[in-house]
C-alpha cells in the first residue's frame, strides 16, 4: 500500500514537530510524507527544515484547514491518505496496524483507529456517544463528527467520488466530508488506540469559532442535494431541527433577534417535510 500522510499546520512549531516525528517514527514507513504549511509566521518554517529529503514541505498563504489538506492530497502520490492534524500524534503501530487491518478488508476503502483523549494534557475518556463505529455509519455521523481526522485512512477513489473538503466551511469541514462518504461508503474500525488526539488549546478551530452547528447545519443543507433514502432524509432533517432550535436559543440569549427568526423559519419548513408522510 503506497500511503501519503498529509498533514496541515497553521502556527503550531513544536506541536507539528511532534506530529511529523510521530510518522517518521513509524513501524511502517509511509510512501511520503507532506506537511502544508498554511502560511505560518512562527517558527514553523524554520523547524520544517530539519526534515529536508523525509518530508516534502509546501507554504502557501493562509487559506484555512480545508484548503490546506486540499492541496496536500492533490499533491500527494499514493493510493491511499492518511491524514494527520498537527496537534496530534501517532503511535508507533498506527500504519502497521491499519495496512494489516485493509490487508484482512480488502473491501474497506477508508478505516479509522480509535484514540487516546488529551485535553489540557490530562487523559479524559470519551464519552459514550463519542465511541466510534464500523460499518455504514451515515445516520449516526450526522449528531456530531464520529470520524477523527488524525486516525482516518482513505483510499483515492473515495476522493474520487465524494469530492474533497469543502473550502467554503472555515470548521465542520471534516463533518462535512464524513456526511458524503458514509452515505457511499461503509468504514472499518481498528479497534486499538493508536492516535493521541489533543484538545482545549486556544487554536483549535473549535475555540476560534462560536456556534460550531452553524457549520454543521450547512453541510446537513448541502447532503439534501445528494441521493438519500426516504429514511435518510427525515434523519436529516430531523437532526437539521433540532441543531437549529439550538442555534436559535443561542440567538435570543445574544439578543440577536434578526438572526432567530431565520433560524425558526427553516425549522418550521423542515418540520413541515418531517410531517409529510
Amino acid at each position: 500500500m503506497k500511503i501519503s500522510v498529509l498533514v496541515p499546520t497553521y502556527n503550531r512549531a513544536r506541536k507539528m514537530a511532534r506530529a511529523v516525528d510521530s510518522v517518521l517514527n513509524q513501524t511502517r514507513r509511509p510512501f511520503e510524507v507532506i506537511v502544508v504549511d498554511d502560511g505560518s509566521t512562527d517558527k514553523t518554517p524554520l523547524l520544517l527544515t530539519k526534515y529536508n529529503g523525509a518530508v516534502k514541505v509546501i507554504r502557501q498563504n493562509n487559506q484555512g484547514v480545508a484548503a490546506a489538506r486540499n492541496r496536500a492530497i492533490k499533491e500527494a502520490r499514493g493510493e491511499w491518505f492518511a491524514l494527520l492534524d498537527s496537534d496530534d500524534w501517532w503511535l508507533p503501530a498506527k500504519m502497521e496496524e491499519q495496512i494489516a487491518f485493509h490487508q484482512k478488508n480488502p473491501d474497506l476503502l477508508i478505516s479509522q483507529t480509535n484514540e487516546i483523549w488529551l485535553r489540557n494534557r490530562v487523559k479524559v475518556n470519551p464519552k459514550r456517544y463519542h465511541e466510534k463505529q464500523a460499518g455504514w455509519i451515515f445516520e449516526k455521523c450526522l449528531e456530531r463528527c464520529l470520524i477523527s481526522p488524525s486516525a482516518v485512512l482513505i483510499n483515492r477513489k473515495v476522493l474520487r467520488e465524494v469530492g474533497l473538503f469543502d473550502e467554503s466551511l472555515p470548521a465542520c469541514e471534516d463533518y462535512d466530508l464524513w456526511l458524503r462518504i458514509t452515505r457511499l461508503f461503509r468504514v472499518g474500525l481498528v479497534k486499538e488506540n493508536l492516535v493521541v488526539k489533543t484538545g482545549g488549546h486556544q487554536d483549535q478551530l473549535s475555540a476560534k469559532f462560536w456556534g460550531l452547528d452553524r457549520f454543521r447545519v450547512q453541510a446537513l443543507e448541502k447532503i439534501l442535494n445528494f441521493p438519500l433514502g426516504k429514511e435518510q432524509q427525515k434523519e436529516v432533517f430531523r437532526v437539521l431541527v433540532a441543531k437549529l432550535t439550538i442555534l436559535k436559543n443561542g440567538s435570543l440569549k445574544r439578543g440577536d433577534t434578526g438572526r432567530a427568526q431565520t433560524y425558526q423559519k427553516k425549522i418550521e419548513r423542515h418540520k413541515a417535510v418531517l410531517k409529510t408522510p
